[in-house]
């Protein structure tokens, strides 16, 4: 693959990052905390920490086909973020784990039709 072609797809792709708190004081609060997560990953978003989340997508309509999921499993209360950074942006956040640093997460394979 090119040169400019692997800096195109830096810029094309992005992540979604979805940063949410919800209340988890009642039993009911705990179980719609549960739903929402589950809800995350059964669309394919992996726990990056407790409740912030992440999913790669491989073009602009690709995520927002998966924010609109997000929208529409929304609770009634709690705050949710969504944030969208292309995958240039990703690249450049740096990960420690305590004062070592991190593997960030790998990309996802996409399979190219031509």
């Amino acid at each position: 693959m090119s040169t400019s072609l692997n800096r195109l797809n830096a810029y094309r792709t992005l992540w979604i990052i979805v940063l949410f708190d919800l209340p988890t004081e009642t039993k009911l609060e705990r179980k719609i905390y549960a739903q929402f997560r589950k809800k995350l990953q059964k669309d394919g978003f992996s726990m990056f920490q407790f409740s912030i989340y992440l999913r790669h997508c491989s073009s602009v309509e690709n995520a927002q086909v998966h924010i609109k999921r997000v929208k529409l499993s929304l609770p009634e209360r709690g705050h949710v973020g969504i944030l969208t950074v292309t995958d240039n942006q990703f690249g450049m956040m740096e990960i420690f784990y305590g004062q070592k640093e991190k593997e960030k997460p790998e990309v996802p394979q996409q399979l190219e039709l031509f």
